[in-house]
């Protein structure tokens, strides 16, 4: 009946039934502390863990999972039981354990294929990011890209780039020469990387990332291949987004003909999508590059629109910004009272 029952679990799992699995496995479980035998029982307690953590429920996993762990740590399937472990604690958010399973799972599995020790590798980054330890989840991910590219997967090397760009960025122990390479290598694999959808979310990365490190053309050329590739989407936010970070890309490239256009996409769009604090964002983008073209009566009408925008969706720092952006357009407009009145409001 025991054997029934797990096969019925494991099926049930393979079937994504994971609530069905966990009532199987905990019969078995429950009928197996009738036998005289424990290893029966911690492979059934073993079982109903990693089921419970399938199902999202960490918590109760992790309490079966360790009473399934054996006397003496040897055995063919321990490291099945760390890595449900692992997920469980990191189900939990409890990422040193976690990280601490993960090891103890990799030196149990010495025959792991290339891509699930690069998986590991990416998880582990995770658990740092968790952590916030940006610097080591860097270390991580870009030892996983390393062996995805070796086992000649492109998007899988491609992505583990971007993460680890991300993560080098955000722990500032980086070189901008360093994270510069990251991001050329990940460039250079979205070439070869079929998906489309892919492809353009990994170019709004890289173009996000050459903006941090203040690199514009490389940022705009990556957000406008990103652009290419999203058109057909259903869902019009990810283009959106684009047409705001390419007019804010050609406004520090100081490229303000150019970025007009992208200016007005962007706020006709965001309009459409119902999302008025963004869409209050690019009239101030666009506002500003209106008074670098000392068209200054445009850039109060823009930054009359964004005010507008920042009071309806309840942006404090958007609205006293606009207030400024007023001021100095009325005061080129040779209008020094009612830019005194905007300063103070936005005081």
């Amino acid at each position: 009946e025991i054997e029934r029952l797990t096969l019925a679990g494991h099926r049930a799992l393979a079937l994504g039934d994971a609530r069905e699995a966990v009532g199987c496995f905990r019969k078995a479980l429950l009928l197996s502390g009738g036998t005289a035998s424990p290893r029966l029982h911690r492979a059934c307690a073993f079982n109903l863990g990693a089921a419970y953590v399938e199902t999202g429920k960490p918590e109760k996993g992790l309490e079966f999972l360790l009473q399934s762990q054996p006397l003496e740590e040897s055995g063919a399937h321990l490291g099945d039981l760390y890595f449900n472990i692992r997920a469980a604690h990191e189900g939990l958010q409890d990422f040193p354990k976690a990280l601490d399973y993960f090891g103890k799972a990799v030196g149990h599995d010495h025959t792991a294929q290339a891509g699930s020790q690069a998986g590991t590798r990416v998880q582990m980054g995770c658990c740092y990011l968790g952590m916030r330890e940006p610097a080591r989840a860097a270390r991580c991910f870009l030892d996983a890209a390393q062996t995805y590219a070796a086992a000649a997967s492109p998007e899988a090397a491609a992505v583990a780039l971007s993460r680890a760009s991300g993560s080098m960025l955000q722990s500032r122990r980086f070189r901008a020469a360093e994270i510069v390479g990251v991001l050329t290598q990940c460039r250079s694999l979205c070439e070869n990387i079929p998906d489309p959808a892919l492809r353009g979310k990994l170019y709004n990365d890289i173009g996000l990332g050459y903006s941090q490190l203040c690199i514009f053309s490389l940022a705009a050329e990556s957000f406008e291949r990103a652009l290419a590739l999203c058109s057909g989407e259903p869902d019009r936010r990810r283009e959106a987004a684009l047409l705001q970070n390419l007019g804010a890309a050609h406004n520090a490239l100081c490229s303000f003909n150019t970025a007009l256009g992208w200016h007005r996409r962007a706020a006709a769009l965001h309009s459409t999508l119902g999302n008025r604090r963004a869409q209050g964002q690019c009239f101030g983008n666009l506002a500003y590059a209106c008074s670098r073209l000392r068209n200054h009566e445009a850039a109060a009408e823009n930054y009359l629109h964004a005010l507008q925008a920042f009071r309806d969706s309840g942006d404090v720092q958007g609205q006293w910004q606009a207030c400024e952006g007023l001021g100095t357009a009325c005061f080129h407009l040779g209008d020094p009272q009612k830019a005194i009145g905007h300063y103070k409001e936005a005081l």
